[in-house]
């Protein structure tokens, strides 16, 4: 996917968002975002099953009840991200940043967790 298509994509999330005309929520299932800055990107009840997202910037993104079931977060940096009451039931988050997440209320079932760089007391 471009950075064009990607953009565009999250302009019209933020609309869906703000219940704008023309707006869409944000389908990025199975998506290729490797390597994404996705960084303070607004992705809250976006859709990202089984997308790829290995070693992409998602720090300080909004991913607040964001599908990610089954995602590809190898190594992805998901510090300060907000994803409270997210699926990332089935998720690779090997050696995944979790520094300063809010995962409250995050579904983690199934998800291969080996190897998440936290920090004991900042993680929720």
């Amino acid at each position: 996917m471009t950075k064009k298509e990607l953009d565009l994509i999250l302009d019209k999330h933020k609309k869906w968002l703000n219940n704008e005309e023309g707006g869409e929520r944000a389908n990025l299932e199975r998506a290729d975002l490797r390597g994404a800055n996705l960084r303070r990107a607004n992705l809250r009840e976006a859709d990202l099953r089984g997308a790829d997202l290995r070693e992409a910037d998602l720090r300080w993104a909004n991913l607040e009840k964001a599908n990610l079931e089954g995602a590809n977060l190898y190594w992805t940096n998901l510090g300060r991200a907000d994803l409270r009451g997210a699926n990332l039931g089935r998720a690779d988050l090997r050696g995944a940043n979790i520094e300063r997440a809010n995962l409250e209320r995050a579904n983690l079932e199934n998800a291969d967790l080996r190897g998440v760089r936290r920090t004991k007391y900042e993680v929720r």
